[in-house]
């Protein structure tokens, strides 16, 4: 089979295309002929040795797939052979033929394409978690969202929407809101014109922000924070603008208000049995035109450093794929 190879850490560029023996599963595994491999920011980053996650290499990039179940090992029940599943590994999934074990994978309902399934897990699980368990989303919250046109971007305008929430949504450019409003968004700021701040506290009046989710971090956080209403959640999703914020903890006090950490990864790891619940409740909603589960872009396994440059220079609007 072939598999887009991380030798060591480094740029896109020394991802490598390679053959490698065909996998069998072992207990409680399945083996999934890939349809479609899903990336994520976080990928740009763990092939240069920079995320949390540290993979012994040599290791595949891309941490969520679709497919078709091509082996069940011993113990697996749920799972038989032509299924059309989807699954999430963290890394490992450019490739032609993955193992994942039967817990991590979710069977695919007729009706719902394969490459709308390969993407739902980071961005819209990651999405669940933060507005479900760490901002405790009400319906008639205001959620504003920076970053907005990005995978998990839409993923948060369209589950807040989902949840009864008034949707803010921030972005760097006039194309990338209208790509907003087309998901559902109430309001927008383009903040490489207008004054962030200013523009959430005029849209807010005196209650301000309930809910901000910032997977940009940088300079942008600060004033969204500045922004926020009494006893507001500020949700920490990630560093896609390249800087950590650093935050002045006054603000906190004087605001009464929560900044919470959303690490998906690990929260799923110690709660397994959400996953599926998660998913199962994802699929359900694209299926009735809920969510979009949108795909900006569909490149080939030779293609996979212009999908990597595609992410890392925050053009994609929706998810990008991998076929391969």
């Amino acid at each position: 089979m072939k598999a887009i190879l991380c030798l060591q850490p480094g740029p896109p560029e020394a991802l490598k295309l390679s053959d490698m023996p065909d996998p069998r599963p072992g207990k409680g595994e399945v083996v999934v002929d890939v349809a479609f491999a899903a990336l994520n920011f976080f990928d740009t980053l763990i092939i240069e040795g920079k995320y949390q996650t540290k993979p012994e290499f040599p290791f595949s990039p891309s941490g969520e797939c679709s497919g078709v179940v091509a082996e069940a090992g011993e113990g697996v029940t749920e799972f038989k052979k032509g299924d059309r599943v989807c699954g999430h590994l963290g890394y490992g999934c450019a490739r032609e033929k993955v193992v994942i074990p039967a817990a991590r994978l979710a069977k695919v309902p007729d009706g719902l394409p394969l490459e709308k399934a390969a993407g739902l897990f980071v961005t819209y699980g990651t999405t669940i978690h933060a507005l479900q368990d760490r901002a405790r989303m009400k319906p008639g919250d205001t959620l504003a969202i920076l970053g907005a046109s990005g995978g998990v971007g839409v993923a948060a305008i369209e589950l807040g929407k989902v949840f009864g929430a008034r949707v803010i949504a921030c972005a760097s450019s006039a194309e990338k809101l209208a790509f907003c409003k087309k998901h559902g968004a109430d309001e927008l700021i383009d903040y490489s014109k207008e004054d962030l701040k200013e523009r959430l506290k005029a849209l807010t009046g005196e209650n301000g922000v309930n809910v901000v989710y910032d997977p940009v971090g940088g300079k942008l956080g600060e004033a969204a924070l500045r922004a926020m209403a009494w006893e507001g959640r500020y949700l920490v999703i990630g560093f896609a603008g390249g800087e950590i914020t650093k935050m002045p903890l006054n603000l906190t006090l004087l605001k009464g208000c929560d900044i919470a950490g959303v690490f998906w990864g690990e929260f799923i790891r110690r709660n397994p049995g959400q996953l599926r619940k998660q998913i199962e409740e994802l699929m359900k909603w694209v299926r009735e035109g809920r969510v979009s589960a949108y795909i900006d872009k569909i490149y080939s396994f030779a293609e996979v450093t212009k999908a990597f440059e595609r992410l890392s220079g925050r053009q994609a609007m929706g998810k990008v794929l991998l076929k391969p």
